[in-house]
């Protein structure tokens, strides 16, 4: 993990953009004083009583997180548990509002990025820098839940939000798992449709994942790591060279997507892997245990849409650190709340978690016995891309930017969909 460590503390700094703004804002948690908010108090101590409700969006991970709350209880009688678990697209636009007050959402997660920085700034989050859990994490995965000096949130999961593949299609394709370049990665896509397969099973009809194989496509193309900070701010345009480079790439991609990408949710994209009629799902690594309880059997890599060309490419993947933990600043049970971040993040229970639910953590000294975690392991220590998406402050921009990429499928030419992404872009600055 140390590569991604270092990596992680530099490219957050352009990355994220949550500086002095959110920090500057005392919510319920903080206090003022003359000259400004003094920032997030740490949680509220004392008994560790009360129920808690877990806001949270992975529904798939339920049964996990119910034996490790029976877990929990079993140490501390006097406290309960409770999921309250919402789609992740619902809970990107509406978190903020469910856990406001904190009727819910006593401990909850957030999405890196725009999420992160919308709670951050309404004063959710109370300070968890000095909490008994933060020495469970990898230093250099720590940022994404920072705010300027202040460690507001823990992120939970490290995720590499890439194409899975099916080995065995591969293999019977003599398709390369790892192309060097655009042509390499066509060939490859060739090679699978030629073996009968659909190469590609693109989730297009739901926001949420199919706008992940954007983090692949922009990485090698874009003249700088925060480049989607940058579209935000007017610094780059979406009718940039190298942005239309990109949508020309999609463009490229069409024959190699199943009918109706762009209206397929992601369940049925899920089955179309599963059931060995599509040798790749452009999700994520997050999607494993998904796949794996539909039946998949077979071995499970990953494959980076490599957009360079002549193998000159910066970067052999992308990953984001995700599901920020944190304890409601509103919170009546603030303790109890603190103590289930606490009891999550020790090594054997992350472990349980990870394993579980295949899906790697950002903290330290876990072990992975999980076969799909140990055989994507490696790509822990490859120079990886942070994944570009999540820097979007504004989920209106995020939005429209990565709808130029779902309207080169659906047929609209490169230039029109960047010209009509930078609209919308161009009325928000």
């Amino acid at each position: 993990m140390s590569q991604i460590s270092r990596r992680q503390a530099m490219a957050v700094l352009g990355a994220l953009g949550l500086t002095a703004t959110a920090a500057a804002c005392a919510g319920p948690g903080g206090s003022t004083a003359p000259g400004g908010a003094t920032g997030p108090s740490a949680p509220a101590t004392g008994d560790i009583t009360g129920k808690v409700s877990f806001a949270h969006w992975r529904g798939e991970d339920k049964a996990v997180f119910d034996e490790l709350i029976k877990r929990f209880v079993a140490k501390n009688s006097g406290a309960e548990v409770v999921q309250d678990i919402s789609t992740s697209n619902d809970y990107n636009a509406q978190g903020l509002q469910k856990v406001r007050g904190a009727a819910i959402g006593d401990a909850f997660a957030t999405f890196r990025g725009a999420q992160f920085a919308n709670f951050s700034e309404a004063g959710i989050y109370t300070e968890l820098k000095n909490s008994k859990a933060v020495g469970n994490y990898q230093k250099g995965l720590l940022s994404a839940g920072q705010s300027g000096d202040n460690q507001l949130g823990l992120p939970y999961q490290v995720v590499f939000p890439m194409p899975m593949a099916n080995t065995d299609l591969f293999d019977k394709a003599g398709a390369d798992l790892a192309p060097k370049d655009w042509d390499a990665f066509l060939a490859m896509c060739e090679k699978l449709a030629s073996s009968g397969v659909t190469p590609i099973s693109w989730p297009g009809g739901d926001v949420g994942n199919g706008g992940q194989l954007f983090n692949c496509m922009i990485a090698n193309n874009a003249p700088v790591d925060d480049m989607c900070a940058q579209i935000e701010q007017g610094k780059l345009k979406c009718t940039d060279d190298w942005f239309i480079t990109m949508l020309n790439q999609y463009k490229d991609l069409v024959p190699f997507l199943q009918a109706n990408a762009t209206g397929t949710a992601v369940e049925p994209a899920q089955n179309l892997f599963s059931q060995g009629k599509a040798a790749m799902l452009a999700t994520g690594s997050y999607h494993l245990a998904a796949v794996r309880n539909l039946g998949a059997s077979f071995p499970i890599e990953l494959v980076f849409p490599n957009t360079s060309k002549g193998g000159n490419g910066k970067y052999e993947g992308v990953y984001n650190a995700t599901f920020i933990l944190g304890v409601n600043s509103a919170s009546k049970h603030q303790a109890a709340a603190a103590a289930w971040i606490d009891f999550l993040s020790e090594p054997e229970n992350a472990a349980y978690y990870a394993n579980e639910t295949a899906q790697h953590v950002a903290v330290k000294d876990v072990d992975y016995t999980n076969p799909d975690l140990k055989r994507l392991s490696p790509w822990l220590d490859k120079k990886t891309a942070l994944a570009a998406r999540f820097q979007f402050q504004n989920l209106d921009v995020r939005n429209a930017v990565e709808a130029s990429a779902t309207a080169v499928i659906s047929g609209t030419s490169p230039q029109q969909a960047a010209e009509a992404a930078q609209k919308i872009v161009d009325e928000r600055l």
